[in-house]
């Protein structure tokens, strides 16, 4: 609690949590039951599995005393749920997540089942719960829902009013989620957005995201001949088009790893004094970072650390090409098409539609005469940022200091939260990303895990900051 708490909202908060210590077991019971449910949102052979989550997910908010309905989309459906004090103008959060996992393939990667969750001990860690969506992001879910489940039980109020949105597709690009929240989102609005789906700074330390970096993505495609080839028959005077797309991706970076699409840098906004002193000081190990997936040498722009390079630079990646046979043997075919998926990695001052209009134009200028191009599947966010003096960001940090013993870092991602910038631009919320997710998790991989004491402390840790959130506005009466 704040340091002018009453002892009463300290005692408040102490019996919620030694409601959750006595309830460690039926708590992790819960989180098995969701986890063996295979809610893989892309595979629409798991479709009745979403629906099966989502069911769960809206009876357990309704079980701990929340209104909560499963709202239909065209695609997976959302669960709605609100906890309301009847208080006139009482504070108010919107907390986000998500039911849908990732596909467990390879299946025989797993030491035992993707959908069977059991505890594991890890040489690092300790113990861990095992289990696809264990980390990303059923175990982050619950560790919120678990929260409030403790303060309705021990005291059938919760410090603040506290709406639920989890959907069914953020596996699978949310394709449902900007039409229901422009249907609904006079329901959802709120006065802060909670996003759980980000991750501490180690095992021992909870890390506030501060910012993260936007998204802009396109699938290239080059057209050659009018058909596919036989390569003995035009091999030499056809153009290849998986050749020119290669030629064309390899001038995408210099030697230096910076972009070359004109233009690219020209409104990147560069990280303060102070935020660089601060990034130095957290002590990152690069060499441990990059060693524990098999690398030696950072890859990104020359003359920047690595954290520089996840937080503060922006990025070019191809992240898939295909044209022509790939299939088993040879085929000698010179295929008509060739595509390639690309992704960049925006940071602030950068606006995706300038950067893919840059990118129209780097692939056309290089095209040879008997090659077109045609781009699709183009979309993209802006980075986000939020201020680290706002009571909202103190008073969660407060919180996590008090259960963790240290202070939080305050850290940027790397990666894209498109919902974080649908929440500001679409209903007007910043939101505050507080997650115990860690590194080595291995989300989207076989044998993903949580730790079992990130799952204890994140629930213990959110029931804090609905205390300090709830402290803010009694506070700001008297």
């Amino acid at each position: 609690m704040t340091a002018d708490g009453t002892q009463a909202e300290r005692d408040r908060l102490q019996r919620v949590l030694g409601r959750l210590a006595l309830e460690e077991k039926q708590a992790l019971d819960r989180l098995f039951s969701l986890l063996s449910i295979p809610s893989v949102s892309t595979d629409p052979a798991y479709h009745q599995a979403c629906i099966e989550a989502a069911e769960w997910c809206a009876a357990t908010l309704r079980e701990i005393g929340f209104e909560a309905r499963v709202a239909p989309t065209s695609g997976k459906p959302m669960v709605v749920g609100h906890w309301r004090s009847g208080q006139s103008g009482a504070p108010h959060v919107l907390f986000y997540g998500h039911y849908d996992v990732q596909p467990p393939d390879p299946r025989d990667a797993w030491n035992a089942g993707p959908f069977a969750p059991h505890l594991a001990e890890d040489a690092r860690h300790g113990t861990v719960i095992v289990a696809r969506g264990a980390s990303d992001d059923k175990g982050q879910v619950m560790t919120f829902l678990e929260a409030a489940r403790a303060w309705l039980g021990e005291h059938g109020a919760l410090p603040v009013d506290v709406s639920v949105l989890i959907e069914g597709e953020e596996e699978s690009g949310s394709p449902s989620l900007a039409p229901f929240l422009a249907a609904h989102g006079e329901e959802l609005r709120a006065d802060l957005a909670l996003v759980c789906d980000t991750g501490q700074w180690d095992e021992n330390t909870p890390a506030i995201t501060a910012f993260l970096r936007g998204l802009a993505f396109a699938e290239i495609t080059v057209t050659g001949p009018s058909r596919d080839l036989h390569s003995g028959l035009y091999g030499g005077p056809a153009t290849n088009p998986i050749r020119v797309l290669a030629a064309i991706l390899a001038t995408l970076h210099d030697a230096d790893g910076r972009v070359t699409i004109p233009g690219f840098y020209d409104d990147v906004r560069e990280p303060s004094c102070e935020q660089l002193e601060q990034w130095r000081a957290l002590g990152f190990d690069a060499d441990g970072f990059l060693g524990e997936i098999g690398l030696i040498t950072p890859a990104g722009e020359t003359g920047f650390s690595v954290l520089e390079q996840l937080w503060s630079r922006p990025t070019a990646e191809v992240n898939g090409i295909y044209g022509g046979y790939t299939g088993p043997g040879t085929k000698t075919v010179i295929p008509s098409q060739a595509s390639a998926k690309l992704t960049f990695r925006l940071v602030p001052g950068q606006l995706p539609a300038k950067i893919l209009d840059g990118l129209h134009r780097f692939v056309e200028e290089r095209l040879p005469q008997d090659a077109r191009a045609t781009f699709s599947g183009e979309g993209g966010s802006p980075a986000i940022g939020f201020d680290t003096q706002a009571p909202a960001f103190r008073a969660a940090a407060r919180a996590l200091e008090a259960e963790w013993g240290k202070k939080p870092v305050i850290a940027g991602c790397g990666a894209s939260i498109p919902i974080v910038e649908s929440f500001r631009s679409t209903l007007g919320m910043d939101s505050l990303l507080v997650g115990f997710a860690l590194d080595d998790d291995r989300i989207h991989a076989p044998n993903e895990k949580y730790n079992l004491e990130s799952f204890i402390k994140g629930a213990r840790s959110w029931a804090r900051i609905l205390a300090e959130l709830g402290a803010i506005e009694r506070h700001a009466r008297t």
